[in-house]
């Protein structure tokens, strides 16, 4: 731990640096701290980027994290528009050189370099109109597009492609969306959740190409007019969406020789492998201790809490209790949240009709304790299997069916 007057810079100036930022502050961190951020703009939330901001629901000052003026307030440097290049790793700190060739010397780092879009090799790559969503300038260009009777073609089934979908519905414009496994959320989402979100989009004008490889992106004029598929098809289009997934931005770190798997790798306290850097967020691989093992995980909640551990660590205050790994997607009037990771599962339990759109999908391990839920509309049983996972009691499969027991009385 070093001492609260030492000099802290934070790369990335997201969801996890702007709030350990401030919890420094907090927790009586005197030093300088310096934030420093690739975009233009003061840290934002990400998630309404998808669905809020598209609609034109919301507005900058609605997503920033805090108002421009707290930074200076707190005596926290806010510098935009700035690139790490490369660090310079020392025995009680080290340096960081910026892409404008200044160097930035810490004597504490925190990486909180978050993720980008997973880019796919295809032709057309290149052509106007083909998208990626990770940030506020990304989220614009897609906006733009979106204008009613414009058609979107959306390149993957996973939860960003779904929600930009459901947006795109919503203002008006055609979505179409091409997966390349016979199922949608093939790989974080039980089949049963996956049929029902299919059959709610279909039912409000969203198109579906299942099964279907992308073999290139065909333009006009430099702009992309279609996306042909694997078996000569070509999906008309006016934007071309790619949501494949993302990957951490862990090149700094592995350059700086820290210990990096698919991920920064840290421990409960957000520290490396150097003791004088931690690191938080999406770029991060962090150990799951209800689930004994490590893992990544994309989410505000992951975000907020690895910020919590390392401004702890840092401070000298008592460490946050680990959390339940949770996330949550809006797609048209659908509320999705998971809580918790389905690993070591070996049976569900459906509770509630999907039909009726208010249903929940619980995961059980081999000792009947829950590892994972996922519910549609149905904020109680989302809260109590929270409750359930992180408490390791085990629950009983029928009372858990029956949804004409309680969930209070599940717990009883």
């Amino acid at each position: 731990m070093a001492n609260k007057d030492g000099r802290i810079l934070i790369l990335g100036a997201g969801h996890a640096g702007g709030t350990a930022a401030a919890l420094l502050r907090q927790q009586g961190w005197t030093g300088p701290v310096t934030l420093l951020g690739d975009e233009p703009v003061a840290p934002y939330q990400r998630p309404p980027l998808s669905k809020a901001w598209l609609k034109g629901e919301a507005d900058a000052d609605s997503l920033a994290l805090r108002p421009e003026s707290f930074y200076p307030e707190h005596q926290i440097e806010l510098r935009l528009n700035e690139r790490a290049e490369r660090i310079s790793r020392g025995a009680g700190g080290g340096e960081v050189q910026l892409g404008s060739g200044e160097s930035l010397a810490y004597d504490r780092l925190i990486l909180a370099t978050g993720s980008r879009a997973r880019r796919i090799t295809l032709p057309g790559m290149d052509l106007e109109g083909v998208l990626e969503l990770r940030t506020a300038a990304d989220a614009d260009r897609l906006k733009a597009a979106l204008q009613p009777g414009a058609r979107l073609a959306v390149v993957g089934g996973g939860y960003i492609g779904l929600e930009a979908a459901a947006s795109a519905r919503a203002l008006g414009a055609e979505a179409v969306v091409i997966e390349l496994q016979p199922r949608l959320l093939s790989r974080v989402a039980h089949e049963a959740l996956a049929t029902f979100v299919h059959d709610y989009h279909r039912a409000r004008g969203v198109a579906f190409e299942l099964a279907a490889g992308v073999d290139g992106l065909e333009g006009e004029g430099g702009r992309v007019c279609a996306v042909r598929l694997a078996d000569g098809r070509r999906i008309a289009c006016d934007a071309a969406l790619i949501g494949v997934g993302a990957v951490p931005n862990q090149e700094l770190a592995e350059a700086a020789g820290l210990a990096c798997d698919a991920g920064v790798v840290v421990d409960l306290a957000a520290r490396t492998s150097d003791p004088c850097i931690h690191a938080i967020g999406d770029c991060t691989r962090r150990p799951l201790p209800l689930y004994g093992c490590m893992g990544r995980l994309e989410s505000v909640p992951n975000a907020l809490e690895q910020a919590k551990q390392a401004a702890a660590d840092l401070c000298g205050t008592k460490p946050p209790t680990p959390e339940t790994p949770w996330f949550w997607s809006d797609q048209f009037d659908l509320k999705l949240q998971i809580a918790g990771l389905p690993l070591d599962a070996v049976r569900t339990v459906v509770r509630g009709e999907p039909a009726t759109a208010r249903f929940a999908v619980f995961h059980l391990n081999a000792h009947d304790q829950v590892q994972a839920v996922e519910a549609i509309n149905a904020a109680p049983e989302f809260m109590a299997g929270r409750q359930f996972i992180g408490s390791r009691r085990p629950v009983h499969p029928g009372m858990l069916r029956d949804i004409s027991v309680s969930m209070k009385e599940v717990a009883a």
